[in-house]
């Protein structure tokens, strides 16, 4: 399986996506560093919105063989700037998390990715299960 670094602000759903992915029990855990799983590396929110901690996520990017923008259903701006994606040296996708929220709107979460650069994008709830199988198939 090919390795993914979640970035992505506080709260958009990164340790849950990762506690998902790996098969465990999801329970909110706020993240306080760079946590390098087996399959996944999590990053905490505060290193994207940071600009002086934005450079450690670039060291760490090179860990993994995916980067994986996270953005949330319920969010009313993005952080992701226009073609972002050409900075990076490693293939970029799109996961959008939190479809299932009431207050989501999936796409316009979606155009935002593929605005920044994201050609392929992931819409997905870690607590129904919806898109996860997806992601990891794309991950294997």
């Amino acid at each position: 399986m090919r390795k993914i670094i979640l970035i992505g602000r506080s709260e958009c759903g990164k340790t849950t996506l990762t506690q998902a992915l790996m098969g465990k029990k999801i329970e909110y855990q706020k993240t306080q560093s760079i946590c390098n799983e087996n399959l996944v590396i999590d990053t905490p929110g505060e290193y994207i919105q940071t600009k002086m901690l934005a450079g450690a996520i670039a060291l760490y990017s090179y860990e993994a063989d995916i980067v994986g923008l996270l953005l949330s259903a319920t969010e009313p701006f993005s952080l992701y700037s226009p073609n972002i994606t050409g900075q990076s040296t490693r293939e970029v996708i799109g996961i959008v998390t939190k479809i299932d929220h009431k207050n989501a709107d999936s796409h316009r979460a979606e155009r935002w990715l593929r605005l920044c650069g994201c050609k392929k994008v992931f819409c997905v709830s870690a607590y129904t299960g919806e898109g996860i199988c997806e992601l990891l198939n794309y991950l294997s």
